[in-house]
């Protein structure tokens, strides 16, 4: 049943219903990102300071209160939803709320749930993964150098992670691997990253490194555009544009000589905002419209206000009334403060 619960800026009724959420500039909400926890078992330089302050366990939704939340969006046409972190595997009984999803994706109610990783888990949960449901994961890794990797994660155990990736092949997961591009570290990497990954039927994607958070380097120093990363890579490749979409913002090329697909997500050099479908919900309630914003809802007040959920309908229809045209990022020497100020590991990427 409809109810009106208020009013929006310009005055108009506020209708709380599962009725679609379609944004301000006509585009359809159909892709939920969820941060079920902003802990994680590595320390990435660009990402998180070494550091870090966390959230106390209080101020988190319940494994039930994500499940009740990701339903809402569910019943209001979402059709992705993509569990994040910091790092997803390491909250605590995480498997509950990957099953209660799962079962959604059974029912036909969603079509995907997938997930971000760092692999540091993955042996010990691809099975049940695989299991409940799930078919695709994104791993991040940005380098094959096991030294090199330990100085970027500053804690990881690269061997833990290739034995994840092996556990998750095994499993049935398919695998798309995720690296952050970064100047005097990993370029001259990525393609023998490249060969790894399609020698092994995976896809790659490179990131630009997003400012976000105080982290101890200047992001300036690392910053790649994708823009020459591509114009390096056509040196010894052929890359040819496709129309393959995953529902996310990285826009894909094929490469003739591996077969395999390469992704390339440009937040700096190329603004993906113009098809944004997508909504992120971090584990403590608080919904943001736009990674690259402050502009934020709190959906744990109206979720604990009432067992039903009209109040929720109408806080996630007034939050989407919010969302932006596009992002503010920017990085250059005039720009050395993050863009936001949270960690990238608060809202996943």
């Amino acid at each position: 049943m409809n109810s009106i619960v208020g009013t929006i800026g310009n005055g108009s009724p506020l209708v709380a219903d599962a009725s679609p959420m379609i944004d301000p500039f006509g585009r359809a909400v159909t892709y939920l990102r969820v941060s079920v926890t902003d802990r994680c078992d590595f320390r990435c330089t660009y990402c998180m300071a070494e550091h870090m302050t966390f959230l106390p366990k209080k101020d988190l939704l319940t494994l039930e209160e994500l499940d009740r939340i990701c339903c809402a969006f569910i019943a209001k046409g979402v059709r992705k939803i993509r569990l994040t972190g910091g790092e997803p595997l390491v909250r605590k009984n995480i498997m509950f709320l990957v099953r209660q999803l799962g079962k959604r994706v059974q029912a036909g109610d969603l079509d995907e749930l997938t997930l971000t990783t760092n692999g540091s888990q993955m042996s010990r949960y691809a099975d049940e993964l695989y299991d409940s449901g799930v078919r695709r994961i994104n791993v991040s890794l940005d380098t094959l150098d096991p030294d090199k990797f330990h100085a970027i994660t500053r804690w990881g155990d690269f061997s833990k992670v290739m034995e994840g990736i092996d556990a998750a092949q095994k499993a049935g997961l398919k695998i798309k691997l995720n690296a952050v591009a970064l100047k005097d570290f990993n370029e001259a990497e990525i393609p023998e990253l490249l060969r790894f990954a399609h020698g092994r039927g995976m896809d790659l994607t490179v990131i630009e490194t997003m400012p976000m958070g105080e982290v101890e380097e200047d992001r300036t120093d690392r910053y790649l555009p994708l823009s020459k990363l591509r114009a390096d890579l056509e040196r010894q490749f052929t890359l040819n544009d496709i129309p393959y979409k995953t529902g996310g913002p990285a826009r894909y090329v094929e490469v003739t000589e591996t077969g395999g697909r390469l992704g390339f997500i440009t937040p700096l050099t190329h603004n993906f905002c113009e098809s944004c479908n997508r909504v992120r919900l971090t584990c403590t309630g608080t919904l943001f419209m736009c990674l690259g914003q402050n502009d934020a809802a709190d959906l744990r007040t109206a979720l604990r206000a009432s067992e039903d959920d009209t109040l929720v309908y109408a806080a996630i229809d007034e939050a989407i009334t919010r969302k932006p045209k596009g992002h503010d990022f920017i990085i250059d020497r005039t720009h050395n403060r993050p863009a936001v100020a949270r960690h990238m590991s608060v809202t996943g990427g």
